[in-house]
């Protein structure tokens, strides 16, 4: 075979330096499968099995292989292999293919050993070698002297020469296998000319499309699959495995067999394996008829919006059909949907957030909020998304990560997104882009099947000359607050962040809300009227009615002022009538349950207000 065969490349830099390097520190992926070629073609290994194939290849004939708990094991552990170890450190006492030890003079005297070979050529595997110190930056006594002495072993050894041997002096190495290489000390790493680096990155998209075709036996049809229906399936696990590693794709094959699903199924399986649910939810009938019945539920509830009612229903029709990033070559991972609901406040946007949330999963309390106002300096970015490994909480994951993990279908709602912190808005671009995020704790959440909402004041009020004005008023036409708004985001996000790549990700997802107009206001007020009449029933049994009198001077006090949009008008309804409503409720005698109570009148005298109740 010939050099051609190690395509990996950090295999191959390892092959290449044996000549010139004793030792090897090789971090990343180490648990990860790794493509090799073998006679019958390329299949995925484990880590080991790929770096003896390749030794083996060039006349080693034994690896010893070191972890903290299980002492010294030969590999690979065949009979012959034993007997070989056997006679050539004969000092060493194999039972089995094993012997005991730790960092003290039983593992230094094997790694001498085996690096001072010079008729046999072999190599030492330092495995989970990221456990061997619990600080590396402060090693106890014992630990600072094994890596002192491992950093002599590197600079003192020579390269073996084996009688008949064709490929020339090769080090007997030591190979260390870590999670990061700053789990080993510094010193040790860049002091030592002889000991050489290496990351194993995440398998790249050619690796990843060949485990695909070796893996498309596991599927129900892979076998005998037309060559179009191949390709297809070939390029859906490619793009939709894109960061993970070969071992979790074997995964997701293994699912799809348990599950018996077809090629077909590819987009279904990779759901099971990322969020953990066979079921799609966004799938079926269910879905289509509360799509179809949400802009009736919308309208009952938020009002004088129909213009973002329609594009917000769109939208979601759109990511039931699974056509978000259609036009892009691969959109699997993206979120199911975003969306950016602009707008003055008050106008429903946090209210269509809720509906949308109700008419998808059933209950409007399964959405996910987050107020962005409370992660307006960078250091709070490590409680939303998890703080970074050594730092506290790290272990504990991020508020966002863990939520989504628990719920992955979910609406996702970030309240006044322009007040978070510019760098954390970075974050929200991988989300909407790749649809995952990873914690401090390393783990991978998946946003695929999610719905993200952003909402935003943007847009209504714009600096002048130092001073804040409104951008656009009560009374102004949609087109003219939308063309505004819209602007006014662009220029933010182009101009004051620096960042119109956020704004791209967005791409003409923007939802604006119109001002609540004067008859919007009033079916507003008679909605909320009817809340509070229901709530009297409710909690005390009472039928309460308002003289029209009443209600129309209520009406006056509540729509006075719309700069607050519906809120305002809530917030005048508390003041001017559940107030003094329950006041006077107190003052009734006896049990209400039951009995009829009408509202016959309302003042207000040095800004208190009453109302006179009757039967």
């Amino acid at each position: 075979m010939g050099n051609e065969k190690y395509k990996t490349k950090w295999l191959a830099d390892v092959k290449r330096l044996l000549p010139v390097r004793s030792q090897f520190a090789l971090s990343g992926e180490v648990r990860d499968l790794v493509l090799t070629d073998t006679p019958t073609g390329p299949i995925p290994v484990p880590l080991l099995r790929a770096l003896w194939l390749m030794l083996h290849e060039l006349g080693y004939q034994f690896m010893l292989i070191f972890d903290p708990i299980d002492g010294v094991r030969v590999y690979p552990p065949e009979r012959e292999i034993v007997t070989v170890v056997s006679n050539h450190l004969p000092e060493t006492k194999f039972q089995n293919g094993r012997t005991d030890a730790r960092l003290d003079g039983s593992l230094i005297d094997i790694m001498r050993s085996v690096v001072g070979l010079r008729k046999v050529r072999a190599a030492l595997v330092m495995d989970f070698a990221s456990r061997l110190a619990s600080n590396p930056s402060h090693l106890e006594e014992a630990q600072h002297s094994f890596f002192v002495f491992c950093e002599k072993l590197s600079l003192g050894a020579t390269p073996a020469l084996p009688e008949g041997s064709k490929e020339g002096a090769l080090f007997n190495p030591v190979i260390w296998l870590l999670n990061r290489a700053q789990d080993m000390p510094s010193w040790l790493l860049l002091d030592s000319e002889r000991i050489s680096t290496h990351t194993i990155p995440p398998p790249s998209m050619q690796v990843r499309n060949m485990a695909a075709v070796m893996l498309a036996s596991r599927f129900r049809d892979g076998g005998n699959a037309p060559p179009e229906e191949m390709k297809k399936y070939c390029e859906a696990f490619t793009a939709g495995t894109n960061g993970m590693s070969l071992q979790a794709m074997t995964d997701v094959a293994q699912l799809a067999s348990r599950a018996n699903m077809g090629l077909s199924d590819i987009g279904d399986a990779l759901r099971a394996f990322k969020v953990g649910e066979i079921e799609n939810p966004w799938k079926g009938e269910l879905i289509r008829e509360k799509i179809s019945e949400a802009t009736k539920r919308i309208e009952q509830r938020v009002k004088g919006q129909p213009q973002a009612i329609t594009k917000t229903v769109d939208i979601l029709m759109r990511s039931a059909m699974g056509l978000t990033g259609a036009q892009a070559r691969s959109s699997s991972g993206r979120p199911r949907g975003a969306l950016f609901f602009a707008g003055p406040t008050g106008v429903g946007k946090t209210e269509l957030a809720k509906t949308l949330t109700e008419s998808l999963f059933g209950d409007e309390q399964a959405y996910i909020r987050f107020d962005m106002s409370e992660f307006s300096e960078e250091h709070t970015g490590a409680r939303l998304l998890g703080a970074p490994p050594g730092y506290v909480g790290y272990d504990s994951g991020g508020e966002l990560t863990n939520a989504v993990r628990e719920r992955p279908f979910s609406v996702i709602l970030f309240d006044e997104i322009e007040k978070a912190h510019p760098r954390l808005l970075d974050k929200f671009l991988q989300i909407l882009e790749d649809g995952r995020l990873t914690d401090g704790r390393g783990e991978t959440t998946y946003f695929s099947e999610a719905v993200i909402i952003f909402t935003s004041n943007l847009g209504i009020y714009v600096e002048e000359d130092g001073a804040r004005v409104m951008n656009v008023h009560p009374g102004d036409t949609y087109d003219r607050v939308e063309q505004r708004v819209r602007e006014a985001i662009s220029n933010y996000f182009r101009f004051t962040l620096s960042r119109p790549e956020i704004l791209n990700r967005i791409g003409e997802n923007i939802v604006v809300f119109n001002f609540i107009t004067p008859p919007v206001a009033v079916l507003i007020f008679d909605g909320m009227m009817r809340n509070v009449l229901n709530r009297v029933k409710e909690e005390h049994g009472a039928e309460l009615v308002l003289d029209d009198q009443v209600r129309n001077q209520l009406l006056t006090w509540a729509t006075a002022d719309l700069s607050n949009g519906g809120r305002g008008i809530g917030n005048h309804i508390e003041m001017c009538f559940i107030n003094p409503l329950a006041r006077a409720l107190f003052s009734v005698s006896g049990d209400l349950r039951n009995r009829s109570l009408r509202v016959t009148g309302v003042t207000v005298n040095d800004n208190v207000y009453s109302l006179e109740l009757s039967e």
